[in-house]
């Protein structure tokens, strides 16, 4: 009885980390091999306990269960109370960039690590260096505006 245990067990966690490879972590690969390397367990344990005629048997339920929980799971939508609905469409220091000149001087609120925030006139933006980082309460002077991108220097 505990080698029909052992065998399940394996199986339906095989099953179960290959399903969250597919459903919540796609692309680590690591959670899907480690369900395969389950199933293959399971299925060559079933193999040594219980005989050829079993171990078949075992490898034709495991990929037909395999099929159907992944087309259910799929088909059903059964997933879509875990997945994101809403995306952000805003972009970074959109539609302020009209006030600000090129000269014009801030101060850091955050670290420039190289990116992070500043005050630049009475509004906050965020900015980035040419590389280095900045504390914050540094000041910087604006040397470049590239498209939504404001590319600020050190004051010293």
């Amino acid at each position: 009885m505990i080698e029909w245990v052992t065998v399940i067990s394996l199986i339906l966690f095989g099953l179960v980390l290959i399903i969250a490879e597919v459903i919540f972590v796609p692309g680590t690969t690591l959670v899907g091999v480690f369900g395969f390397l389950f199933l293959i367990v399971g299925i060559g344990f079933c193999f040594s306990y219980f005989g050829s005629e079993a171990g078949w048997i075992t490898v034709g339920v495991s990929a037909t269960l395999s099929g159907l929980i992944l087309y259910y799971s799929f088909k059903s939508n059964v997933w879509s109370r875990f997945s994101l609905k809403s995306s952000i469409q805003s972009k970074v220091n959109e539609g302020d960039l009209e006030l600000l000149l090129i000269g014009a001087e801030g101060k850091t609120i955050s670290a420039l690590r190289p990116i992070g925030k500043a005050t630049l006139g009475d509004k906050v933006f965020e900015v980035k260096t040419k590389g280095e980082y900045l504390d914050s309460g540094s000041k910087v002077r604006v040397v470049n505006i590239i498209m939504n991108q404001i590319i600020v220097e050190p004051i010293i």
